[in-house]
């Protein structure tokens, strides 16, 4: 279990979280000395306010948290922002939690802290996990985001291809899995041309790893993961502002293994694979070129219109090898398109899918695990932007439109098979605080998928 939690001591602490409706009440709780000094303080349970309530020898008593209850969708991370900020001891969340599995989730995200490279500062405010809610399994999910973030944190001089296999191959000897890869020139050998045209200008070989896990009988669940480890834009030179954050570019990657480590230590039934082309979008004498026409698993001839498009053609490659086996469900993430961020801004992702149901399941568990997604339109008429004069089709659309929607059609053209298939066009990264998400690298998609399969495939 995490080592935020724990199980109720005596002695904790108590968070009041109260909302300007209910601190009138709660004052009437309070002694006449906490009271006096809450108001002396200023606080009137807006919304991050918090005052640390003293006992009559000076020692912390009781903390007080505020709130927005009549917000349209209050946030359900209110409480883990404490996490940061309340001194080393034992707490007990009471009053307005909403949702306690989700504060307690949001406690242990805000504790998270990438230290890499300075002394480490661990929170250590450990919370009293409430009734009836399974620690282990918030422990599980919880780490599995971070481990993400960590990935997504690491700078690329440190996180190259062979180091995001590495981090499956980590993932495989913990929940009892198997990997295998192909790299470099071999991709040509297996029939992965995309994925070793966009990394072979690298001195790092790219590569794709293969993780598979649980019984072949069960239904079949496939993650695929985009795991660009830098991104130049290649011979399509980003602007150096641009370049800045593109450590991040493999946070599709994150994502997967992260949503892949929850389904494992769950022990869900399902045969789960987990798919990533791991490559660095580099520039060098033998890199691709925009015009260039490559052959592709699928065996569809593809127009390079941009090679800053990398993402896609990586994973078209690695689709075609999970439809071949038709899952029953099929999942991508990717930090595909800035079309999606200008759509949608960072915190609210788009998925695409042809499964009217599914959605609507999607859709409704981002909301109830606070994991917000969105869904666009896999628009048929938009499919004619990808049209190329000498290819079967062109990985970047005519006229600068609809981004993230024509990026989506070309990777639904690989997928034929699978029952079901749901693209997630992540941003991984969050440009500022809050609660429960510190600024930094996030894991985007992943608790939903869990939640998702858990539904579909419950353990009996």
């Amino acid at each position: 279990m995490h080592s935020l939690l724990i199980s109720a001591p005596a002695a904790a602490i108590p968070v009041h979280v109260a909302s300007a409706s209910t601190w009138p009440a709660l004052q009437d709780k309070l002694s006449p000395a906490q009271r006096s000094f809450a108001l002396a303080q200023g606080f009137a349970a807006r919304a991050g306010q918090h005052c640390l309530l003293p006992d009559a020898q000076g020692a912390l008593a009781a903390v007080l948290l505020g709130i927005d209850a009549t917000a349209r969708r209050p946030d359900p991370f209110a409480a883990g922002r404490l996490a940061a900020l309340l001194p080393a001891g034992d707490y007990v969340l009471s009053g307005e939690i909403g949702d306690p599995a989700l504060a307690t989730l949001s406690w242990l995200l805000q504790g998270y802290r990438f230290d890499r490279y300075r002394k480490p500062n661990p929170a250590r405010a450990r919370l009293v996990i409430p009734d009836g809610i399974d620690g282990e399994e918030i422990s599980q999910i919880a780490e599995s985001a971070m481990l993400a973030r960590d990935l997504v944190n690491t700078p690329a001089n440190e996180l190259g291809p062979g180091e995001i296999e590495a981090a499956i191959r980590g993932l495989a000897t913990e929940c009892g899995a198997t990997v295998t890869s192909i790299i470099g020139d071999d991709l040509i050998a297996r029939n992965f041309p995309m994925i070793h045209a966009v990394g072979r200008a690298s001195t790092r070989a790219p590569r794709l790893v293969d993780l598979t896990w649980g019984d072949p009988a069960h239904p079949k669940v496939t993650l695929v993961g985009k795991g660009v480890a830098f991104d130049t834009g290649g011979l399509n030179l980003k602007p150096d502002a641009s370049m800045l954050l593109m450590k991040k570019d493999m946070g599709g990657a994150a994502a997967a293994i992260a949503a892949a480590r929850m389904i494992m230590l769950a022990k869900l039934p399902v045969r789960l694979r987990l798919l990533v082309p791991a490559v660095e979008n580099a520039v060098s004498g033998n890199a691709f070129r925009p015009g260039d026409v490559l052959a592709s698993r699928k065996g569809l001839s593809v127009e390079i219109g941009n090679t800053d498009a990398e993402g896609r053609l990586i994973l078209a490659d690695a689709l075609a090898l999970a439809d071949e086996e038709a899952p029953a469900l099929l999942v991508d993430f990717a930090t595909l398109t800035g079309a999606a961020r200008t759509a949608l801004g960072p915190e609210l992702p788009p998925f695409y899918t042809h499964d009217e149901s599914l959605a609507a399941e999607i859709a409704r568990l981002g909301m109830a695990m606070n994991d917000p997604v969105w869904r666009l339109p896999l628009w048929p008429p938009y499919d004619g932007l990808l049209e190329s004069k000498i290819a079967d089709v062109n990985h970047v659309s005519s006229g600068g439109m609809a981004g993230s929607v024509t990026a989506a059609l070309f990777l639904n053209r690989f997928v034929e098979k699978a029952q079901s298939y749901v693209h997630f066009d992540i941003y991984a990264w969050n440009p500022a605080a809050r609660p429960g998400r510190p600024e930094g690298g996030e894991c985007q998609g992943a608790r939903l998928i869990h939640a998702l399969v858990k539904q579909l495939y419950p353990r009996s």
